[in-house]
């Protein structure tokens, strides 16, 4: 698949905390497939970028706010079944990791848990 920018979309695997892959989403960048998954309420977000042993962290979470103006308005219509709001999702890079084996279960468990946020240096 090619994304409209010309880009090559890659597929990334959701991992859950017992190292399980429950779930693939799909952008040009790993932070596209997390924003796919905080919009559907996951706060803590392991990915595993398919074909690869890299893993991508993220903290996300999802906000309601009020549709802006310009929305098209199919966005419009969805949001009348939350009194003129709509999820909108926002997700940030803790860092990433790579994997010693390629097979999940292989793996150290302390792999798929988010690392803790570093304070923001000065």
């Amino acid at each position: 698949m090619v994304a409209k920018e010309g880009r090559e979309k890659r597929n990334f695997g959701l991992i859950n905390e017992k190292g399980e892959e429950i779930g693939t989403y799909t952008g040009a960048q790993p932070r596209d497939a997390a924003l796919k998954v905080a919009n559907r309420g996951i706060t803590n977000i392991v990915l595993r970028e398919k074909g690869t042993k890299k893993l991508h962290y993220f903290i996300g979470k999802r906000e309601l706010v009020p549709v802006p103006k310009n929305a098209p308005a199919w966005i419009q219509n969805a949001a009348k079944a939350n009194k003129g709001k709509i999820y909108k999702a926002n997700v940030e890079k803790v860092g990433t990791a790579q994997l010693k084996y390629v097979k999940l279960d292989r793996n150290d468990k302390s792999l798929f848990k988010v690392p803790k946020k570093e304070g923001k240096k000065k």
